[in-house]
C-alpha cells in the first residue's frame, strides 16, 4: 500500500486537507458511524437472543441492520465529504483570486493615477513604462479569467471538441516555436526529439495546444537561472507519447497526490513563483481524458519534474 491510500486513514491530515475542524471531518465522522454500527449490532444481537429462539433469525436481523447502518453512513459521509470539498475549493478559489488580482489591480490604480496626474506631461518615455505596465496587469487579469471561463465550460460540457487528423509533432514545434522568445529569455535550453515516423492523430488541435502550452510554460516557469527543458514525441504501448521533462525545483512528495485539483498549488510553487491560478494542469488533465488519452507525471524536489500524456493512435 503506498503512501497515498495511507493518507486516506490518516484523519488528521484529511481533516487539514479540507480544512475544517475535526467533528466535521468526513474521515472522523465514518470512524464514529462505524463505532456506533458496532454497538448497534452487538446490542441487538444482544437482545434478539434474549427474545428470539431461532439463531439464524437473530444472525439475518444483525446483519440486516448493519447493512442498512452502513448504506446510511455510506450516504452521509459522501455528502459530507463533497460539502467538506467544496468549502477547501471555495476557500482556495477566494485565495488565488485575491491573490492573483490584487497585484495587477494595485498596478493598475497606481499606474493610472500617475498618468493622470500631470506630472509626467513632459516625460513621454516615462509614460511608455506606465502603459507596458497597464498592458501587462491587465493581460494578466485576463487571463485569470480565461482560464475560470474554461474550466467552467469544461464542467458544464460547453466547450466542444473539433476533432481532426493533426500532424502532431507539427503542432508540438509550432508551439516550440511561439515559447523561443520566453525560453530565450529565461536562459533555458531546449531540446526536442521525435521518433522518425508520422505523428497522425484524431483530435482537437486547439484544446491539445492547450496541453502542451501547460507543460512548457510550467517547465520554464519554474526553473532558476540556467536550466534544461527535454521534450519528446514518440510511441509508448500503442499509443503516441509526449512528454516534457525539466530540472527545475520539483514537486515535494506530500502535495504530488493535489497536483491535479482546481486551485492548488504546491508550497515551492507560491515561493518560486507568485503568478499562476493553479487552474493549468486541472485544465490540462480534463482536455487530455476527454480526448481520450492518459496523463501523469514524475518529480522529486529540487531535481525537477516529468509531465506526460498519450494518446490514441489514428
Amino acid at each position: 500500500m503506498d503512501k497515498k491510500n495511507l493518507d486516506q486513514f490518516n484523519i488528521l491530515a484529511q481533516c487539514k486537507k479540507y480544512d475544517v475542524p475535526l467533528w466535521q471531518c468526513p474521515q472522523f465522522l465514518f470512524l464514529i458511524m462505524g463505532l456506533i454500527i458496532i454497538a448497534s449490532t452487538i446490542s441487538v444481537y444482544a437482545i434478539g437472543c434474549r427474545y428470539i429462539e431461532d439463531p439464524i433469525i437473530v444472525a439475518l436481523l444483525v446483519l440486516l441492520l448493519a447493512v442498512v447502518l452502513f448504506i446510511i453512513t455510506f450516504i452521509i459521509i459522501q455528502s459530507f465529504e463533497k460539502l467538506a470539498e467544496a468549502s477547501r475549493m471555495k476557500t482556495e478559489f477566494i485565495n488565488i483570486v485575491s491573490h492573483q488580482l490584487r497585484g495587477p489591480l494595485t498596478n493598475l490604480k497606481w499606474s493610472a493615477e500617475i498618468l493622470t496626474s500631470g506630472s509626467l506631461d513632459h516625460i513621454k518615455e516615462k509614460h511608455q513604462e506606465y502603459f507596458r505596465i497597464l498592458k501587462e496587469n491587465s493581460k494578466r487579469m485576463e487571463e485569470l479569467v480565461n482560464d475560470l471561463l474554461t474550466v467552467s465550460r469544461l464542467e458544464q460540457g460547453r466547450l466542444p471538441l473539433n476533432k481532426q487528423e493533426i500532424s502532431l509533432d507539427e503542432l508540438v514545434e509550432k508551439t516550440i516555436s511561439e515559447f523561443s522568445p520566453f525560453i530565450k529569455a529565461s536562459n533555458i535550453k531546449l531540446s526536442f526529439k521525435s521518433e522518425k515516423r508520422p505523428f497522425l492523430a484524431y483530435t482537437d488541435p486547439h484544446q491539445l495546444k492547450i496541453v502542451i502550452e501547460n507543460f512548457l510554460d510550467n517547465a520554464i516557469r519554474y526553473i532558476h537561472q540556467k536550466g534544461d527543458i527535454n521534450v519528446y514525441l514518440g510511441f509508448k504501448n500503442n499509443n503516441i507519447y509526449f512528454e516534457v521533462k525539466d530540472n527545475g525545483v520539483g514537486i515535494p512528495e506530500k502535495d504530488q497526490q493535489y497536483i491535479f485539483q482546481k486551485f492548488f498549488r504546491s508550497k515551492n510553487a507560491l515561493k518560486h513563483q507568485t503568478q499562476g491560478s493553479g487552474l493549468g494542469l486541472f485544465i490540462t488533465k480534463t482536455i487530455v481524458k476527454r480526448l481520450g488519452g492518459d496523463i501523469g507525471f514524475k518529480s522529486r524536489e529540487g531535481q525537477g519534474t516529468t509531465f506526460w500524456f498519450t494518446l490514441p493512435i489514428t
